[in-house]
């Protein structure tokens, strides 16, 4: 017999693998499609299983059967769909698009008809109103297996159901449409430049990376992307103005050319879409909707925060808008520009594509201090070593890489994690550098999610961290920013939440908490990148090994809240557009671009240009599982602050409140309400003051 013939498609047998991780290297693209489509099957089975028993519905044989029988058939589908997905945004190609247009109405369908299937949804039902005495992870778990169905349609007529079914696959396939135009229309655009003078004010590692992109090309010259490492330098040291603005419009018009690539009609038709299931489902907007599962518990809680934050920051943010301008005039001989009125006339104005290039000159300034000079001391495998040592002065976990795990890319390490006691705890695989299949950002996600299976075995999980980092090039390492290190931080925090993992069911442990919770623990990550005592465990020059100086720290110090609420105002004004999108309860029929500039308006301190974009790229709100959510980082940023205050008072390393942190929160996951877990860690509700002391911003006292 040949190979073919006996081979067996991988979903559909053990791994074999470490710690049962996915055999990357034995997938291969046919596989997909025929492990989708007998998961589906199996799944039905199983549900057919699940409605014909002759049995009075009850806890353990109607809600558990899905969420803790992976012993057999049950897995499969979400097996194969974890690693898929998960390479989609990852490591994908024009075949596996292809697939995924084919697959995901089918999935959508089979996810619906589970979902609206009427004899199941009874039983549920039947478990809600009565059931046994149950633990509160139960009672979590049973709640939101009925809110689950009750949300997706259950309680719905034929009718609704039906109209339901065609709401939900539409709105499946166009978002992830806009995902795949984003990606093209990113990785489309270059700026080759072959004329060296053209690399004016750029540092060595910008000049080296777009060399090795040239050459990575077959061109000759230099290669400017679109990609963080290669945008964000340009931008920043460029003293080509007009190179500049070709780059930003670059980026700011992707995905409104008049092209295939276009999501505009896609967003408009996504807002509406959501808009007439919330309203089909019984809610005023979709943002009535989905804020009822999550802290803030309303759109006016929302807003409240919104505009708590425009009225503490936005004084601190125009002054800090019109130092550059000043600057800019000083260097240009220009003009001031405003975010509220039009300017006009002969003299330059500063315009966006001049906002980072002078704000690295101001920083310059005030504190001798920039991305380049800190680089040399961030070399990627040293920073590795200082995040995981991190973890283990925190928590007593360390990382062994093992090369036997497969991975899905050579750039990627995968590690062994073990905790205190040297017990295996997890997987953690790390994919630091842009490509070509690779959506843009950073992201933490899972190949296996930790559960407790009913033999009693703790199944640990196995978590990525994505990134888009600055990549090696022929002559150096990778050497990163600090802006890069945070963001490696931040990722990490989301990693810790998930390996540290430890309830019953798997579809309440680790990151699967309330959108407005999740970001707790990766924020809090980030406060210890200007601690002295952190950096100093592997800030060394990657040539001369010498340590970051003390001097540099004290400025990094200096230098945290540089544009501090310029960037908070930022954030807070892509919360107003995502609330403004997803607060219309009447059809949205505006021109997307004009409705963006005022949506944010009260929040802008900058000029705004007509002729730019960001909602057809906001992957977060329209394709990322963020809409009526984007608030959730400022939130969680409140908490952060908070939960920082705590150790900043018991000590940044103390072992006594990093375990009370990993016990109270990074181990439950959504087993109990989030206000309640961090509660029982701070011991009272969060405020706002904690993090305005950090950006060192007074709030503004009323006269009596």
């Amino acid at each position: 017999m040949t190979e073919k013939a006996t081979r067996i498609n991988p979903f559909f047998e053990e791994y074999k693998t470490p710690h049962d991780t996915a055999p990357f290297d034995r997938i291969s693209m046919s596989d997909y499609e025929e492990a989708f489509m007998e998961g589906i099957r199996r799944d039905n089975e199983q549900i057919e299983k699940t409605i014909n028993n002759p049995d009075k519905p009850t806890f353990d044989n109607t809600i558990i059967n899905k969420d803790e029988d992976r012993e057999g058939y049950y897995d499969l589908l979400d097996r194969v769909s974890t690693v898929f997905f998960n390479l989609l945004s990852a490591e994908t190609n024009d075949e596996m698009d292809a697939l995924a247009q084919k697959m995901q109405p089918i999935l959508t369908q089979h996810a619906n008809d589970v979902r609206l299937n009427k004899r199941l949804f009874e039983r549920i039902k039947a478990v809600h109103l009565h059931h046994r005495r149950l633990t509160p992870e139960e009672k979590m778990l049973l709640d939101n297996c009925y809110d689950g169905f009750v949300r997706s349609g259950a309680l719905l007529d034929d009718t609704g159901k039906e109209q339901l079914r065609k709401l939900t696959e539409e709105a499946s396939m166009l978002s992830l449409q806009f995902s795949q135009n984003l990606l093209k229309e990113n990785k489309a655009f270059t700026l080759h430049i072959t004329d060296e003078a053209q690399l004016d004010g750029l540092p060595e590692t910008a000049r080296e990376a777009a060399a090795q992109n040239a050459k990575e090309r077959d061109l000759q010259g230099w290669v400017f992307t679109l990609d963080q490492p290669s945008y964000g330098p340009f931008m920043t040291y460029s003293t080509q103005r007009e190179l500049r603005r070709q780059m930003y419009m670059a980026k700011n018009q992707v995905c409104i050319h008049d092209n295939a690539e276009n999501n505009l009609e896609i967003c408009k038709r996504l807002i509406n879409l959501r808009r007439e299931i919330a309203q089909l489902l019984g809610y005023r907007t979709y943002a009535d909707y989905v804020l009822k599962h999550r802290m803030a518990t309303n759109v006016r809680n929302v807003y409240r925060l919104l505009d708590q934050l425009i009225d503490a920051y936005k004084p601190t943010a125009e002054k800090e808008v019109e130092a550059l301008e000043r600057m800019f005039l000083k260097a240009e001989g220009g003009k001031r520009g405003s975010s509220r009125a039009e300017t006009a006339g002969s003299r330059q104005v500063m315009e966006p594509w001049d906002f980072a290039f002078y704000s690295h000159k101001l920083q310059l300034r005030k504190y001798n201090i920039d991305a380049e000079m800190l680089r040399p001391y961030f070399e990627l495998s040293r920073v590795i070593e200082g995040v995981f040592g991190l973890a283990n002065r925190l928590y007593g976990i360390t990382f062994k890489e093992n090369s036997d795990i497969p991975v899905y890319h050579p750039d990627v390490k995968a590690y062994e994690v073990f905790d205190r006691d040297g017990s295996y705890l997890a997987v953690f695989y790390a994919d630091f550098h842009p490509r070509k299949g690779k959506q843009g950002g950073a992201w933490m996600t899972e190949y296996q999610g930790q559960y407790i299976s009913r033999k009693g075995e703790n199944v640990r999980p196995h978590v990525s961290v994505v990134m888009n980092f600055t990549k090696p090039t022929d002559e150096k390492p990778a050497l990163l920013t600090l802006g890069e290190v945070e963001t490696f931080l931040h990722e990490f925090g989301h990693s810790l939440h998930g390996m540290f993992a430890n309830t019953r069911f798997e579809s309440l442990s680790g990151t699967n908490v309330w959108w407005d919770f999740v970001e707790l623990p990766s924020q809090f990550m980030e406060n210890y990148a200007i601690e002295k005592e952190f950096l100093r465990t592997f800030a060394y020059h990657y040539q001369t090994g010498e340590p970051l100086p003390d001097e540099l720290i004290d400025r990094i110090r200096k230098s945290r809240n540089f544009m501090a609420a310029y960037g908070c105002l930022r954030q807070v004004s892509f919360g107003l557009l995502d609330m403004a999108y997803y607060t219309k309860k009447d059809e949205f029929n505006d021109d997307i671009i004009p409705f963006e500039k005022h949506a944010w308006k009260r929040a802008m301190v900058t000029r705004q240009l007509p002729d730019t974009c960001m909602t057809v790229q906001f992957s977060h709100i329209m394709a990322g599982g963020y809409a009526a959510g984007y608030y959730s980082y400022k939130w969680a940023e409140v908490l952060d602050a908070d939960a920082f205050a705590v150790f900043q008072k018991e000590g940044i390393f103390n072992p006594q409140t990093a375990q009370r942190f990993r016990d109270c929160i990074l181990s439950k996951g959504g087993t109990e309400h989030p206000m309640t877990l961090y509660k029982r860690f701070r011991g009272g509700e969060p405020t706002i003051d904690a993090l305005l002391k950090r950006n060192g911003i007074k709030r503004k006292t009323k006269k009596a």
